[in-house]
């Protein structure tokens, strides 16, 4: 089955938008945020890959399966970033 591919303005918008989010990457790791730098990287770079995913994968125009496996793809990777967080954030640094 064939989707409809979104037309190319929709891609200039969506490659726009991540050149914009990939200057503000630039100019976030610039300036020292203290204990946000962390939360402001994931959060931009969380943007981006969900544009991505989106428009470039094409799961916007895809079937509810296609849609639930990223979802369940995506359960899956904050499992095992909270996993790896909770060790890294407990350890205790010299």
């Amino acid at each position: 089955m064939t989707h409809p591919s979104p037309a190319l303005r929709v891609y200039g918008i969506v490659y726009v938008a991540l050149m914009l989010l990939l200057a503000l990457t630039v100019e976030a790791a610039r300036h020292d945020l203290g204990h946000a730098n962390f939360a402001v990287a994931v959060l931009i770079a969380a943007i981006k890959a969900f544009l991505i995913a989106l428009y470039f994968m094409h799961v916007r125009n895809s079937t509810s399966l296609i849609k639930l496996v990223v979802a369940a793809g995506l359960l899956w990777l904050c499992i095992l970033f909270s996993l790896s967080l909770s060790d890294y954030w407990t350890r205790e640094w010299l």
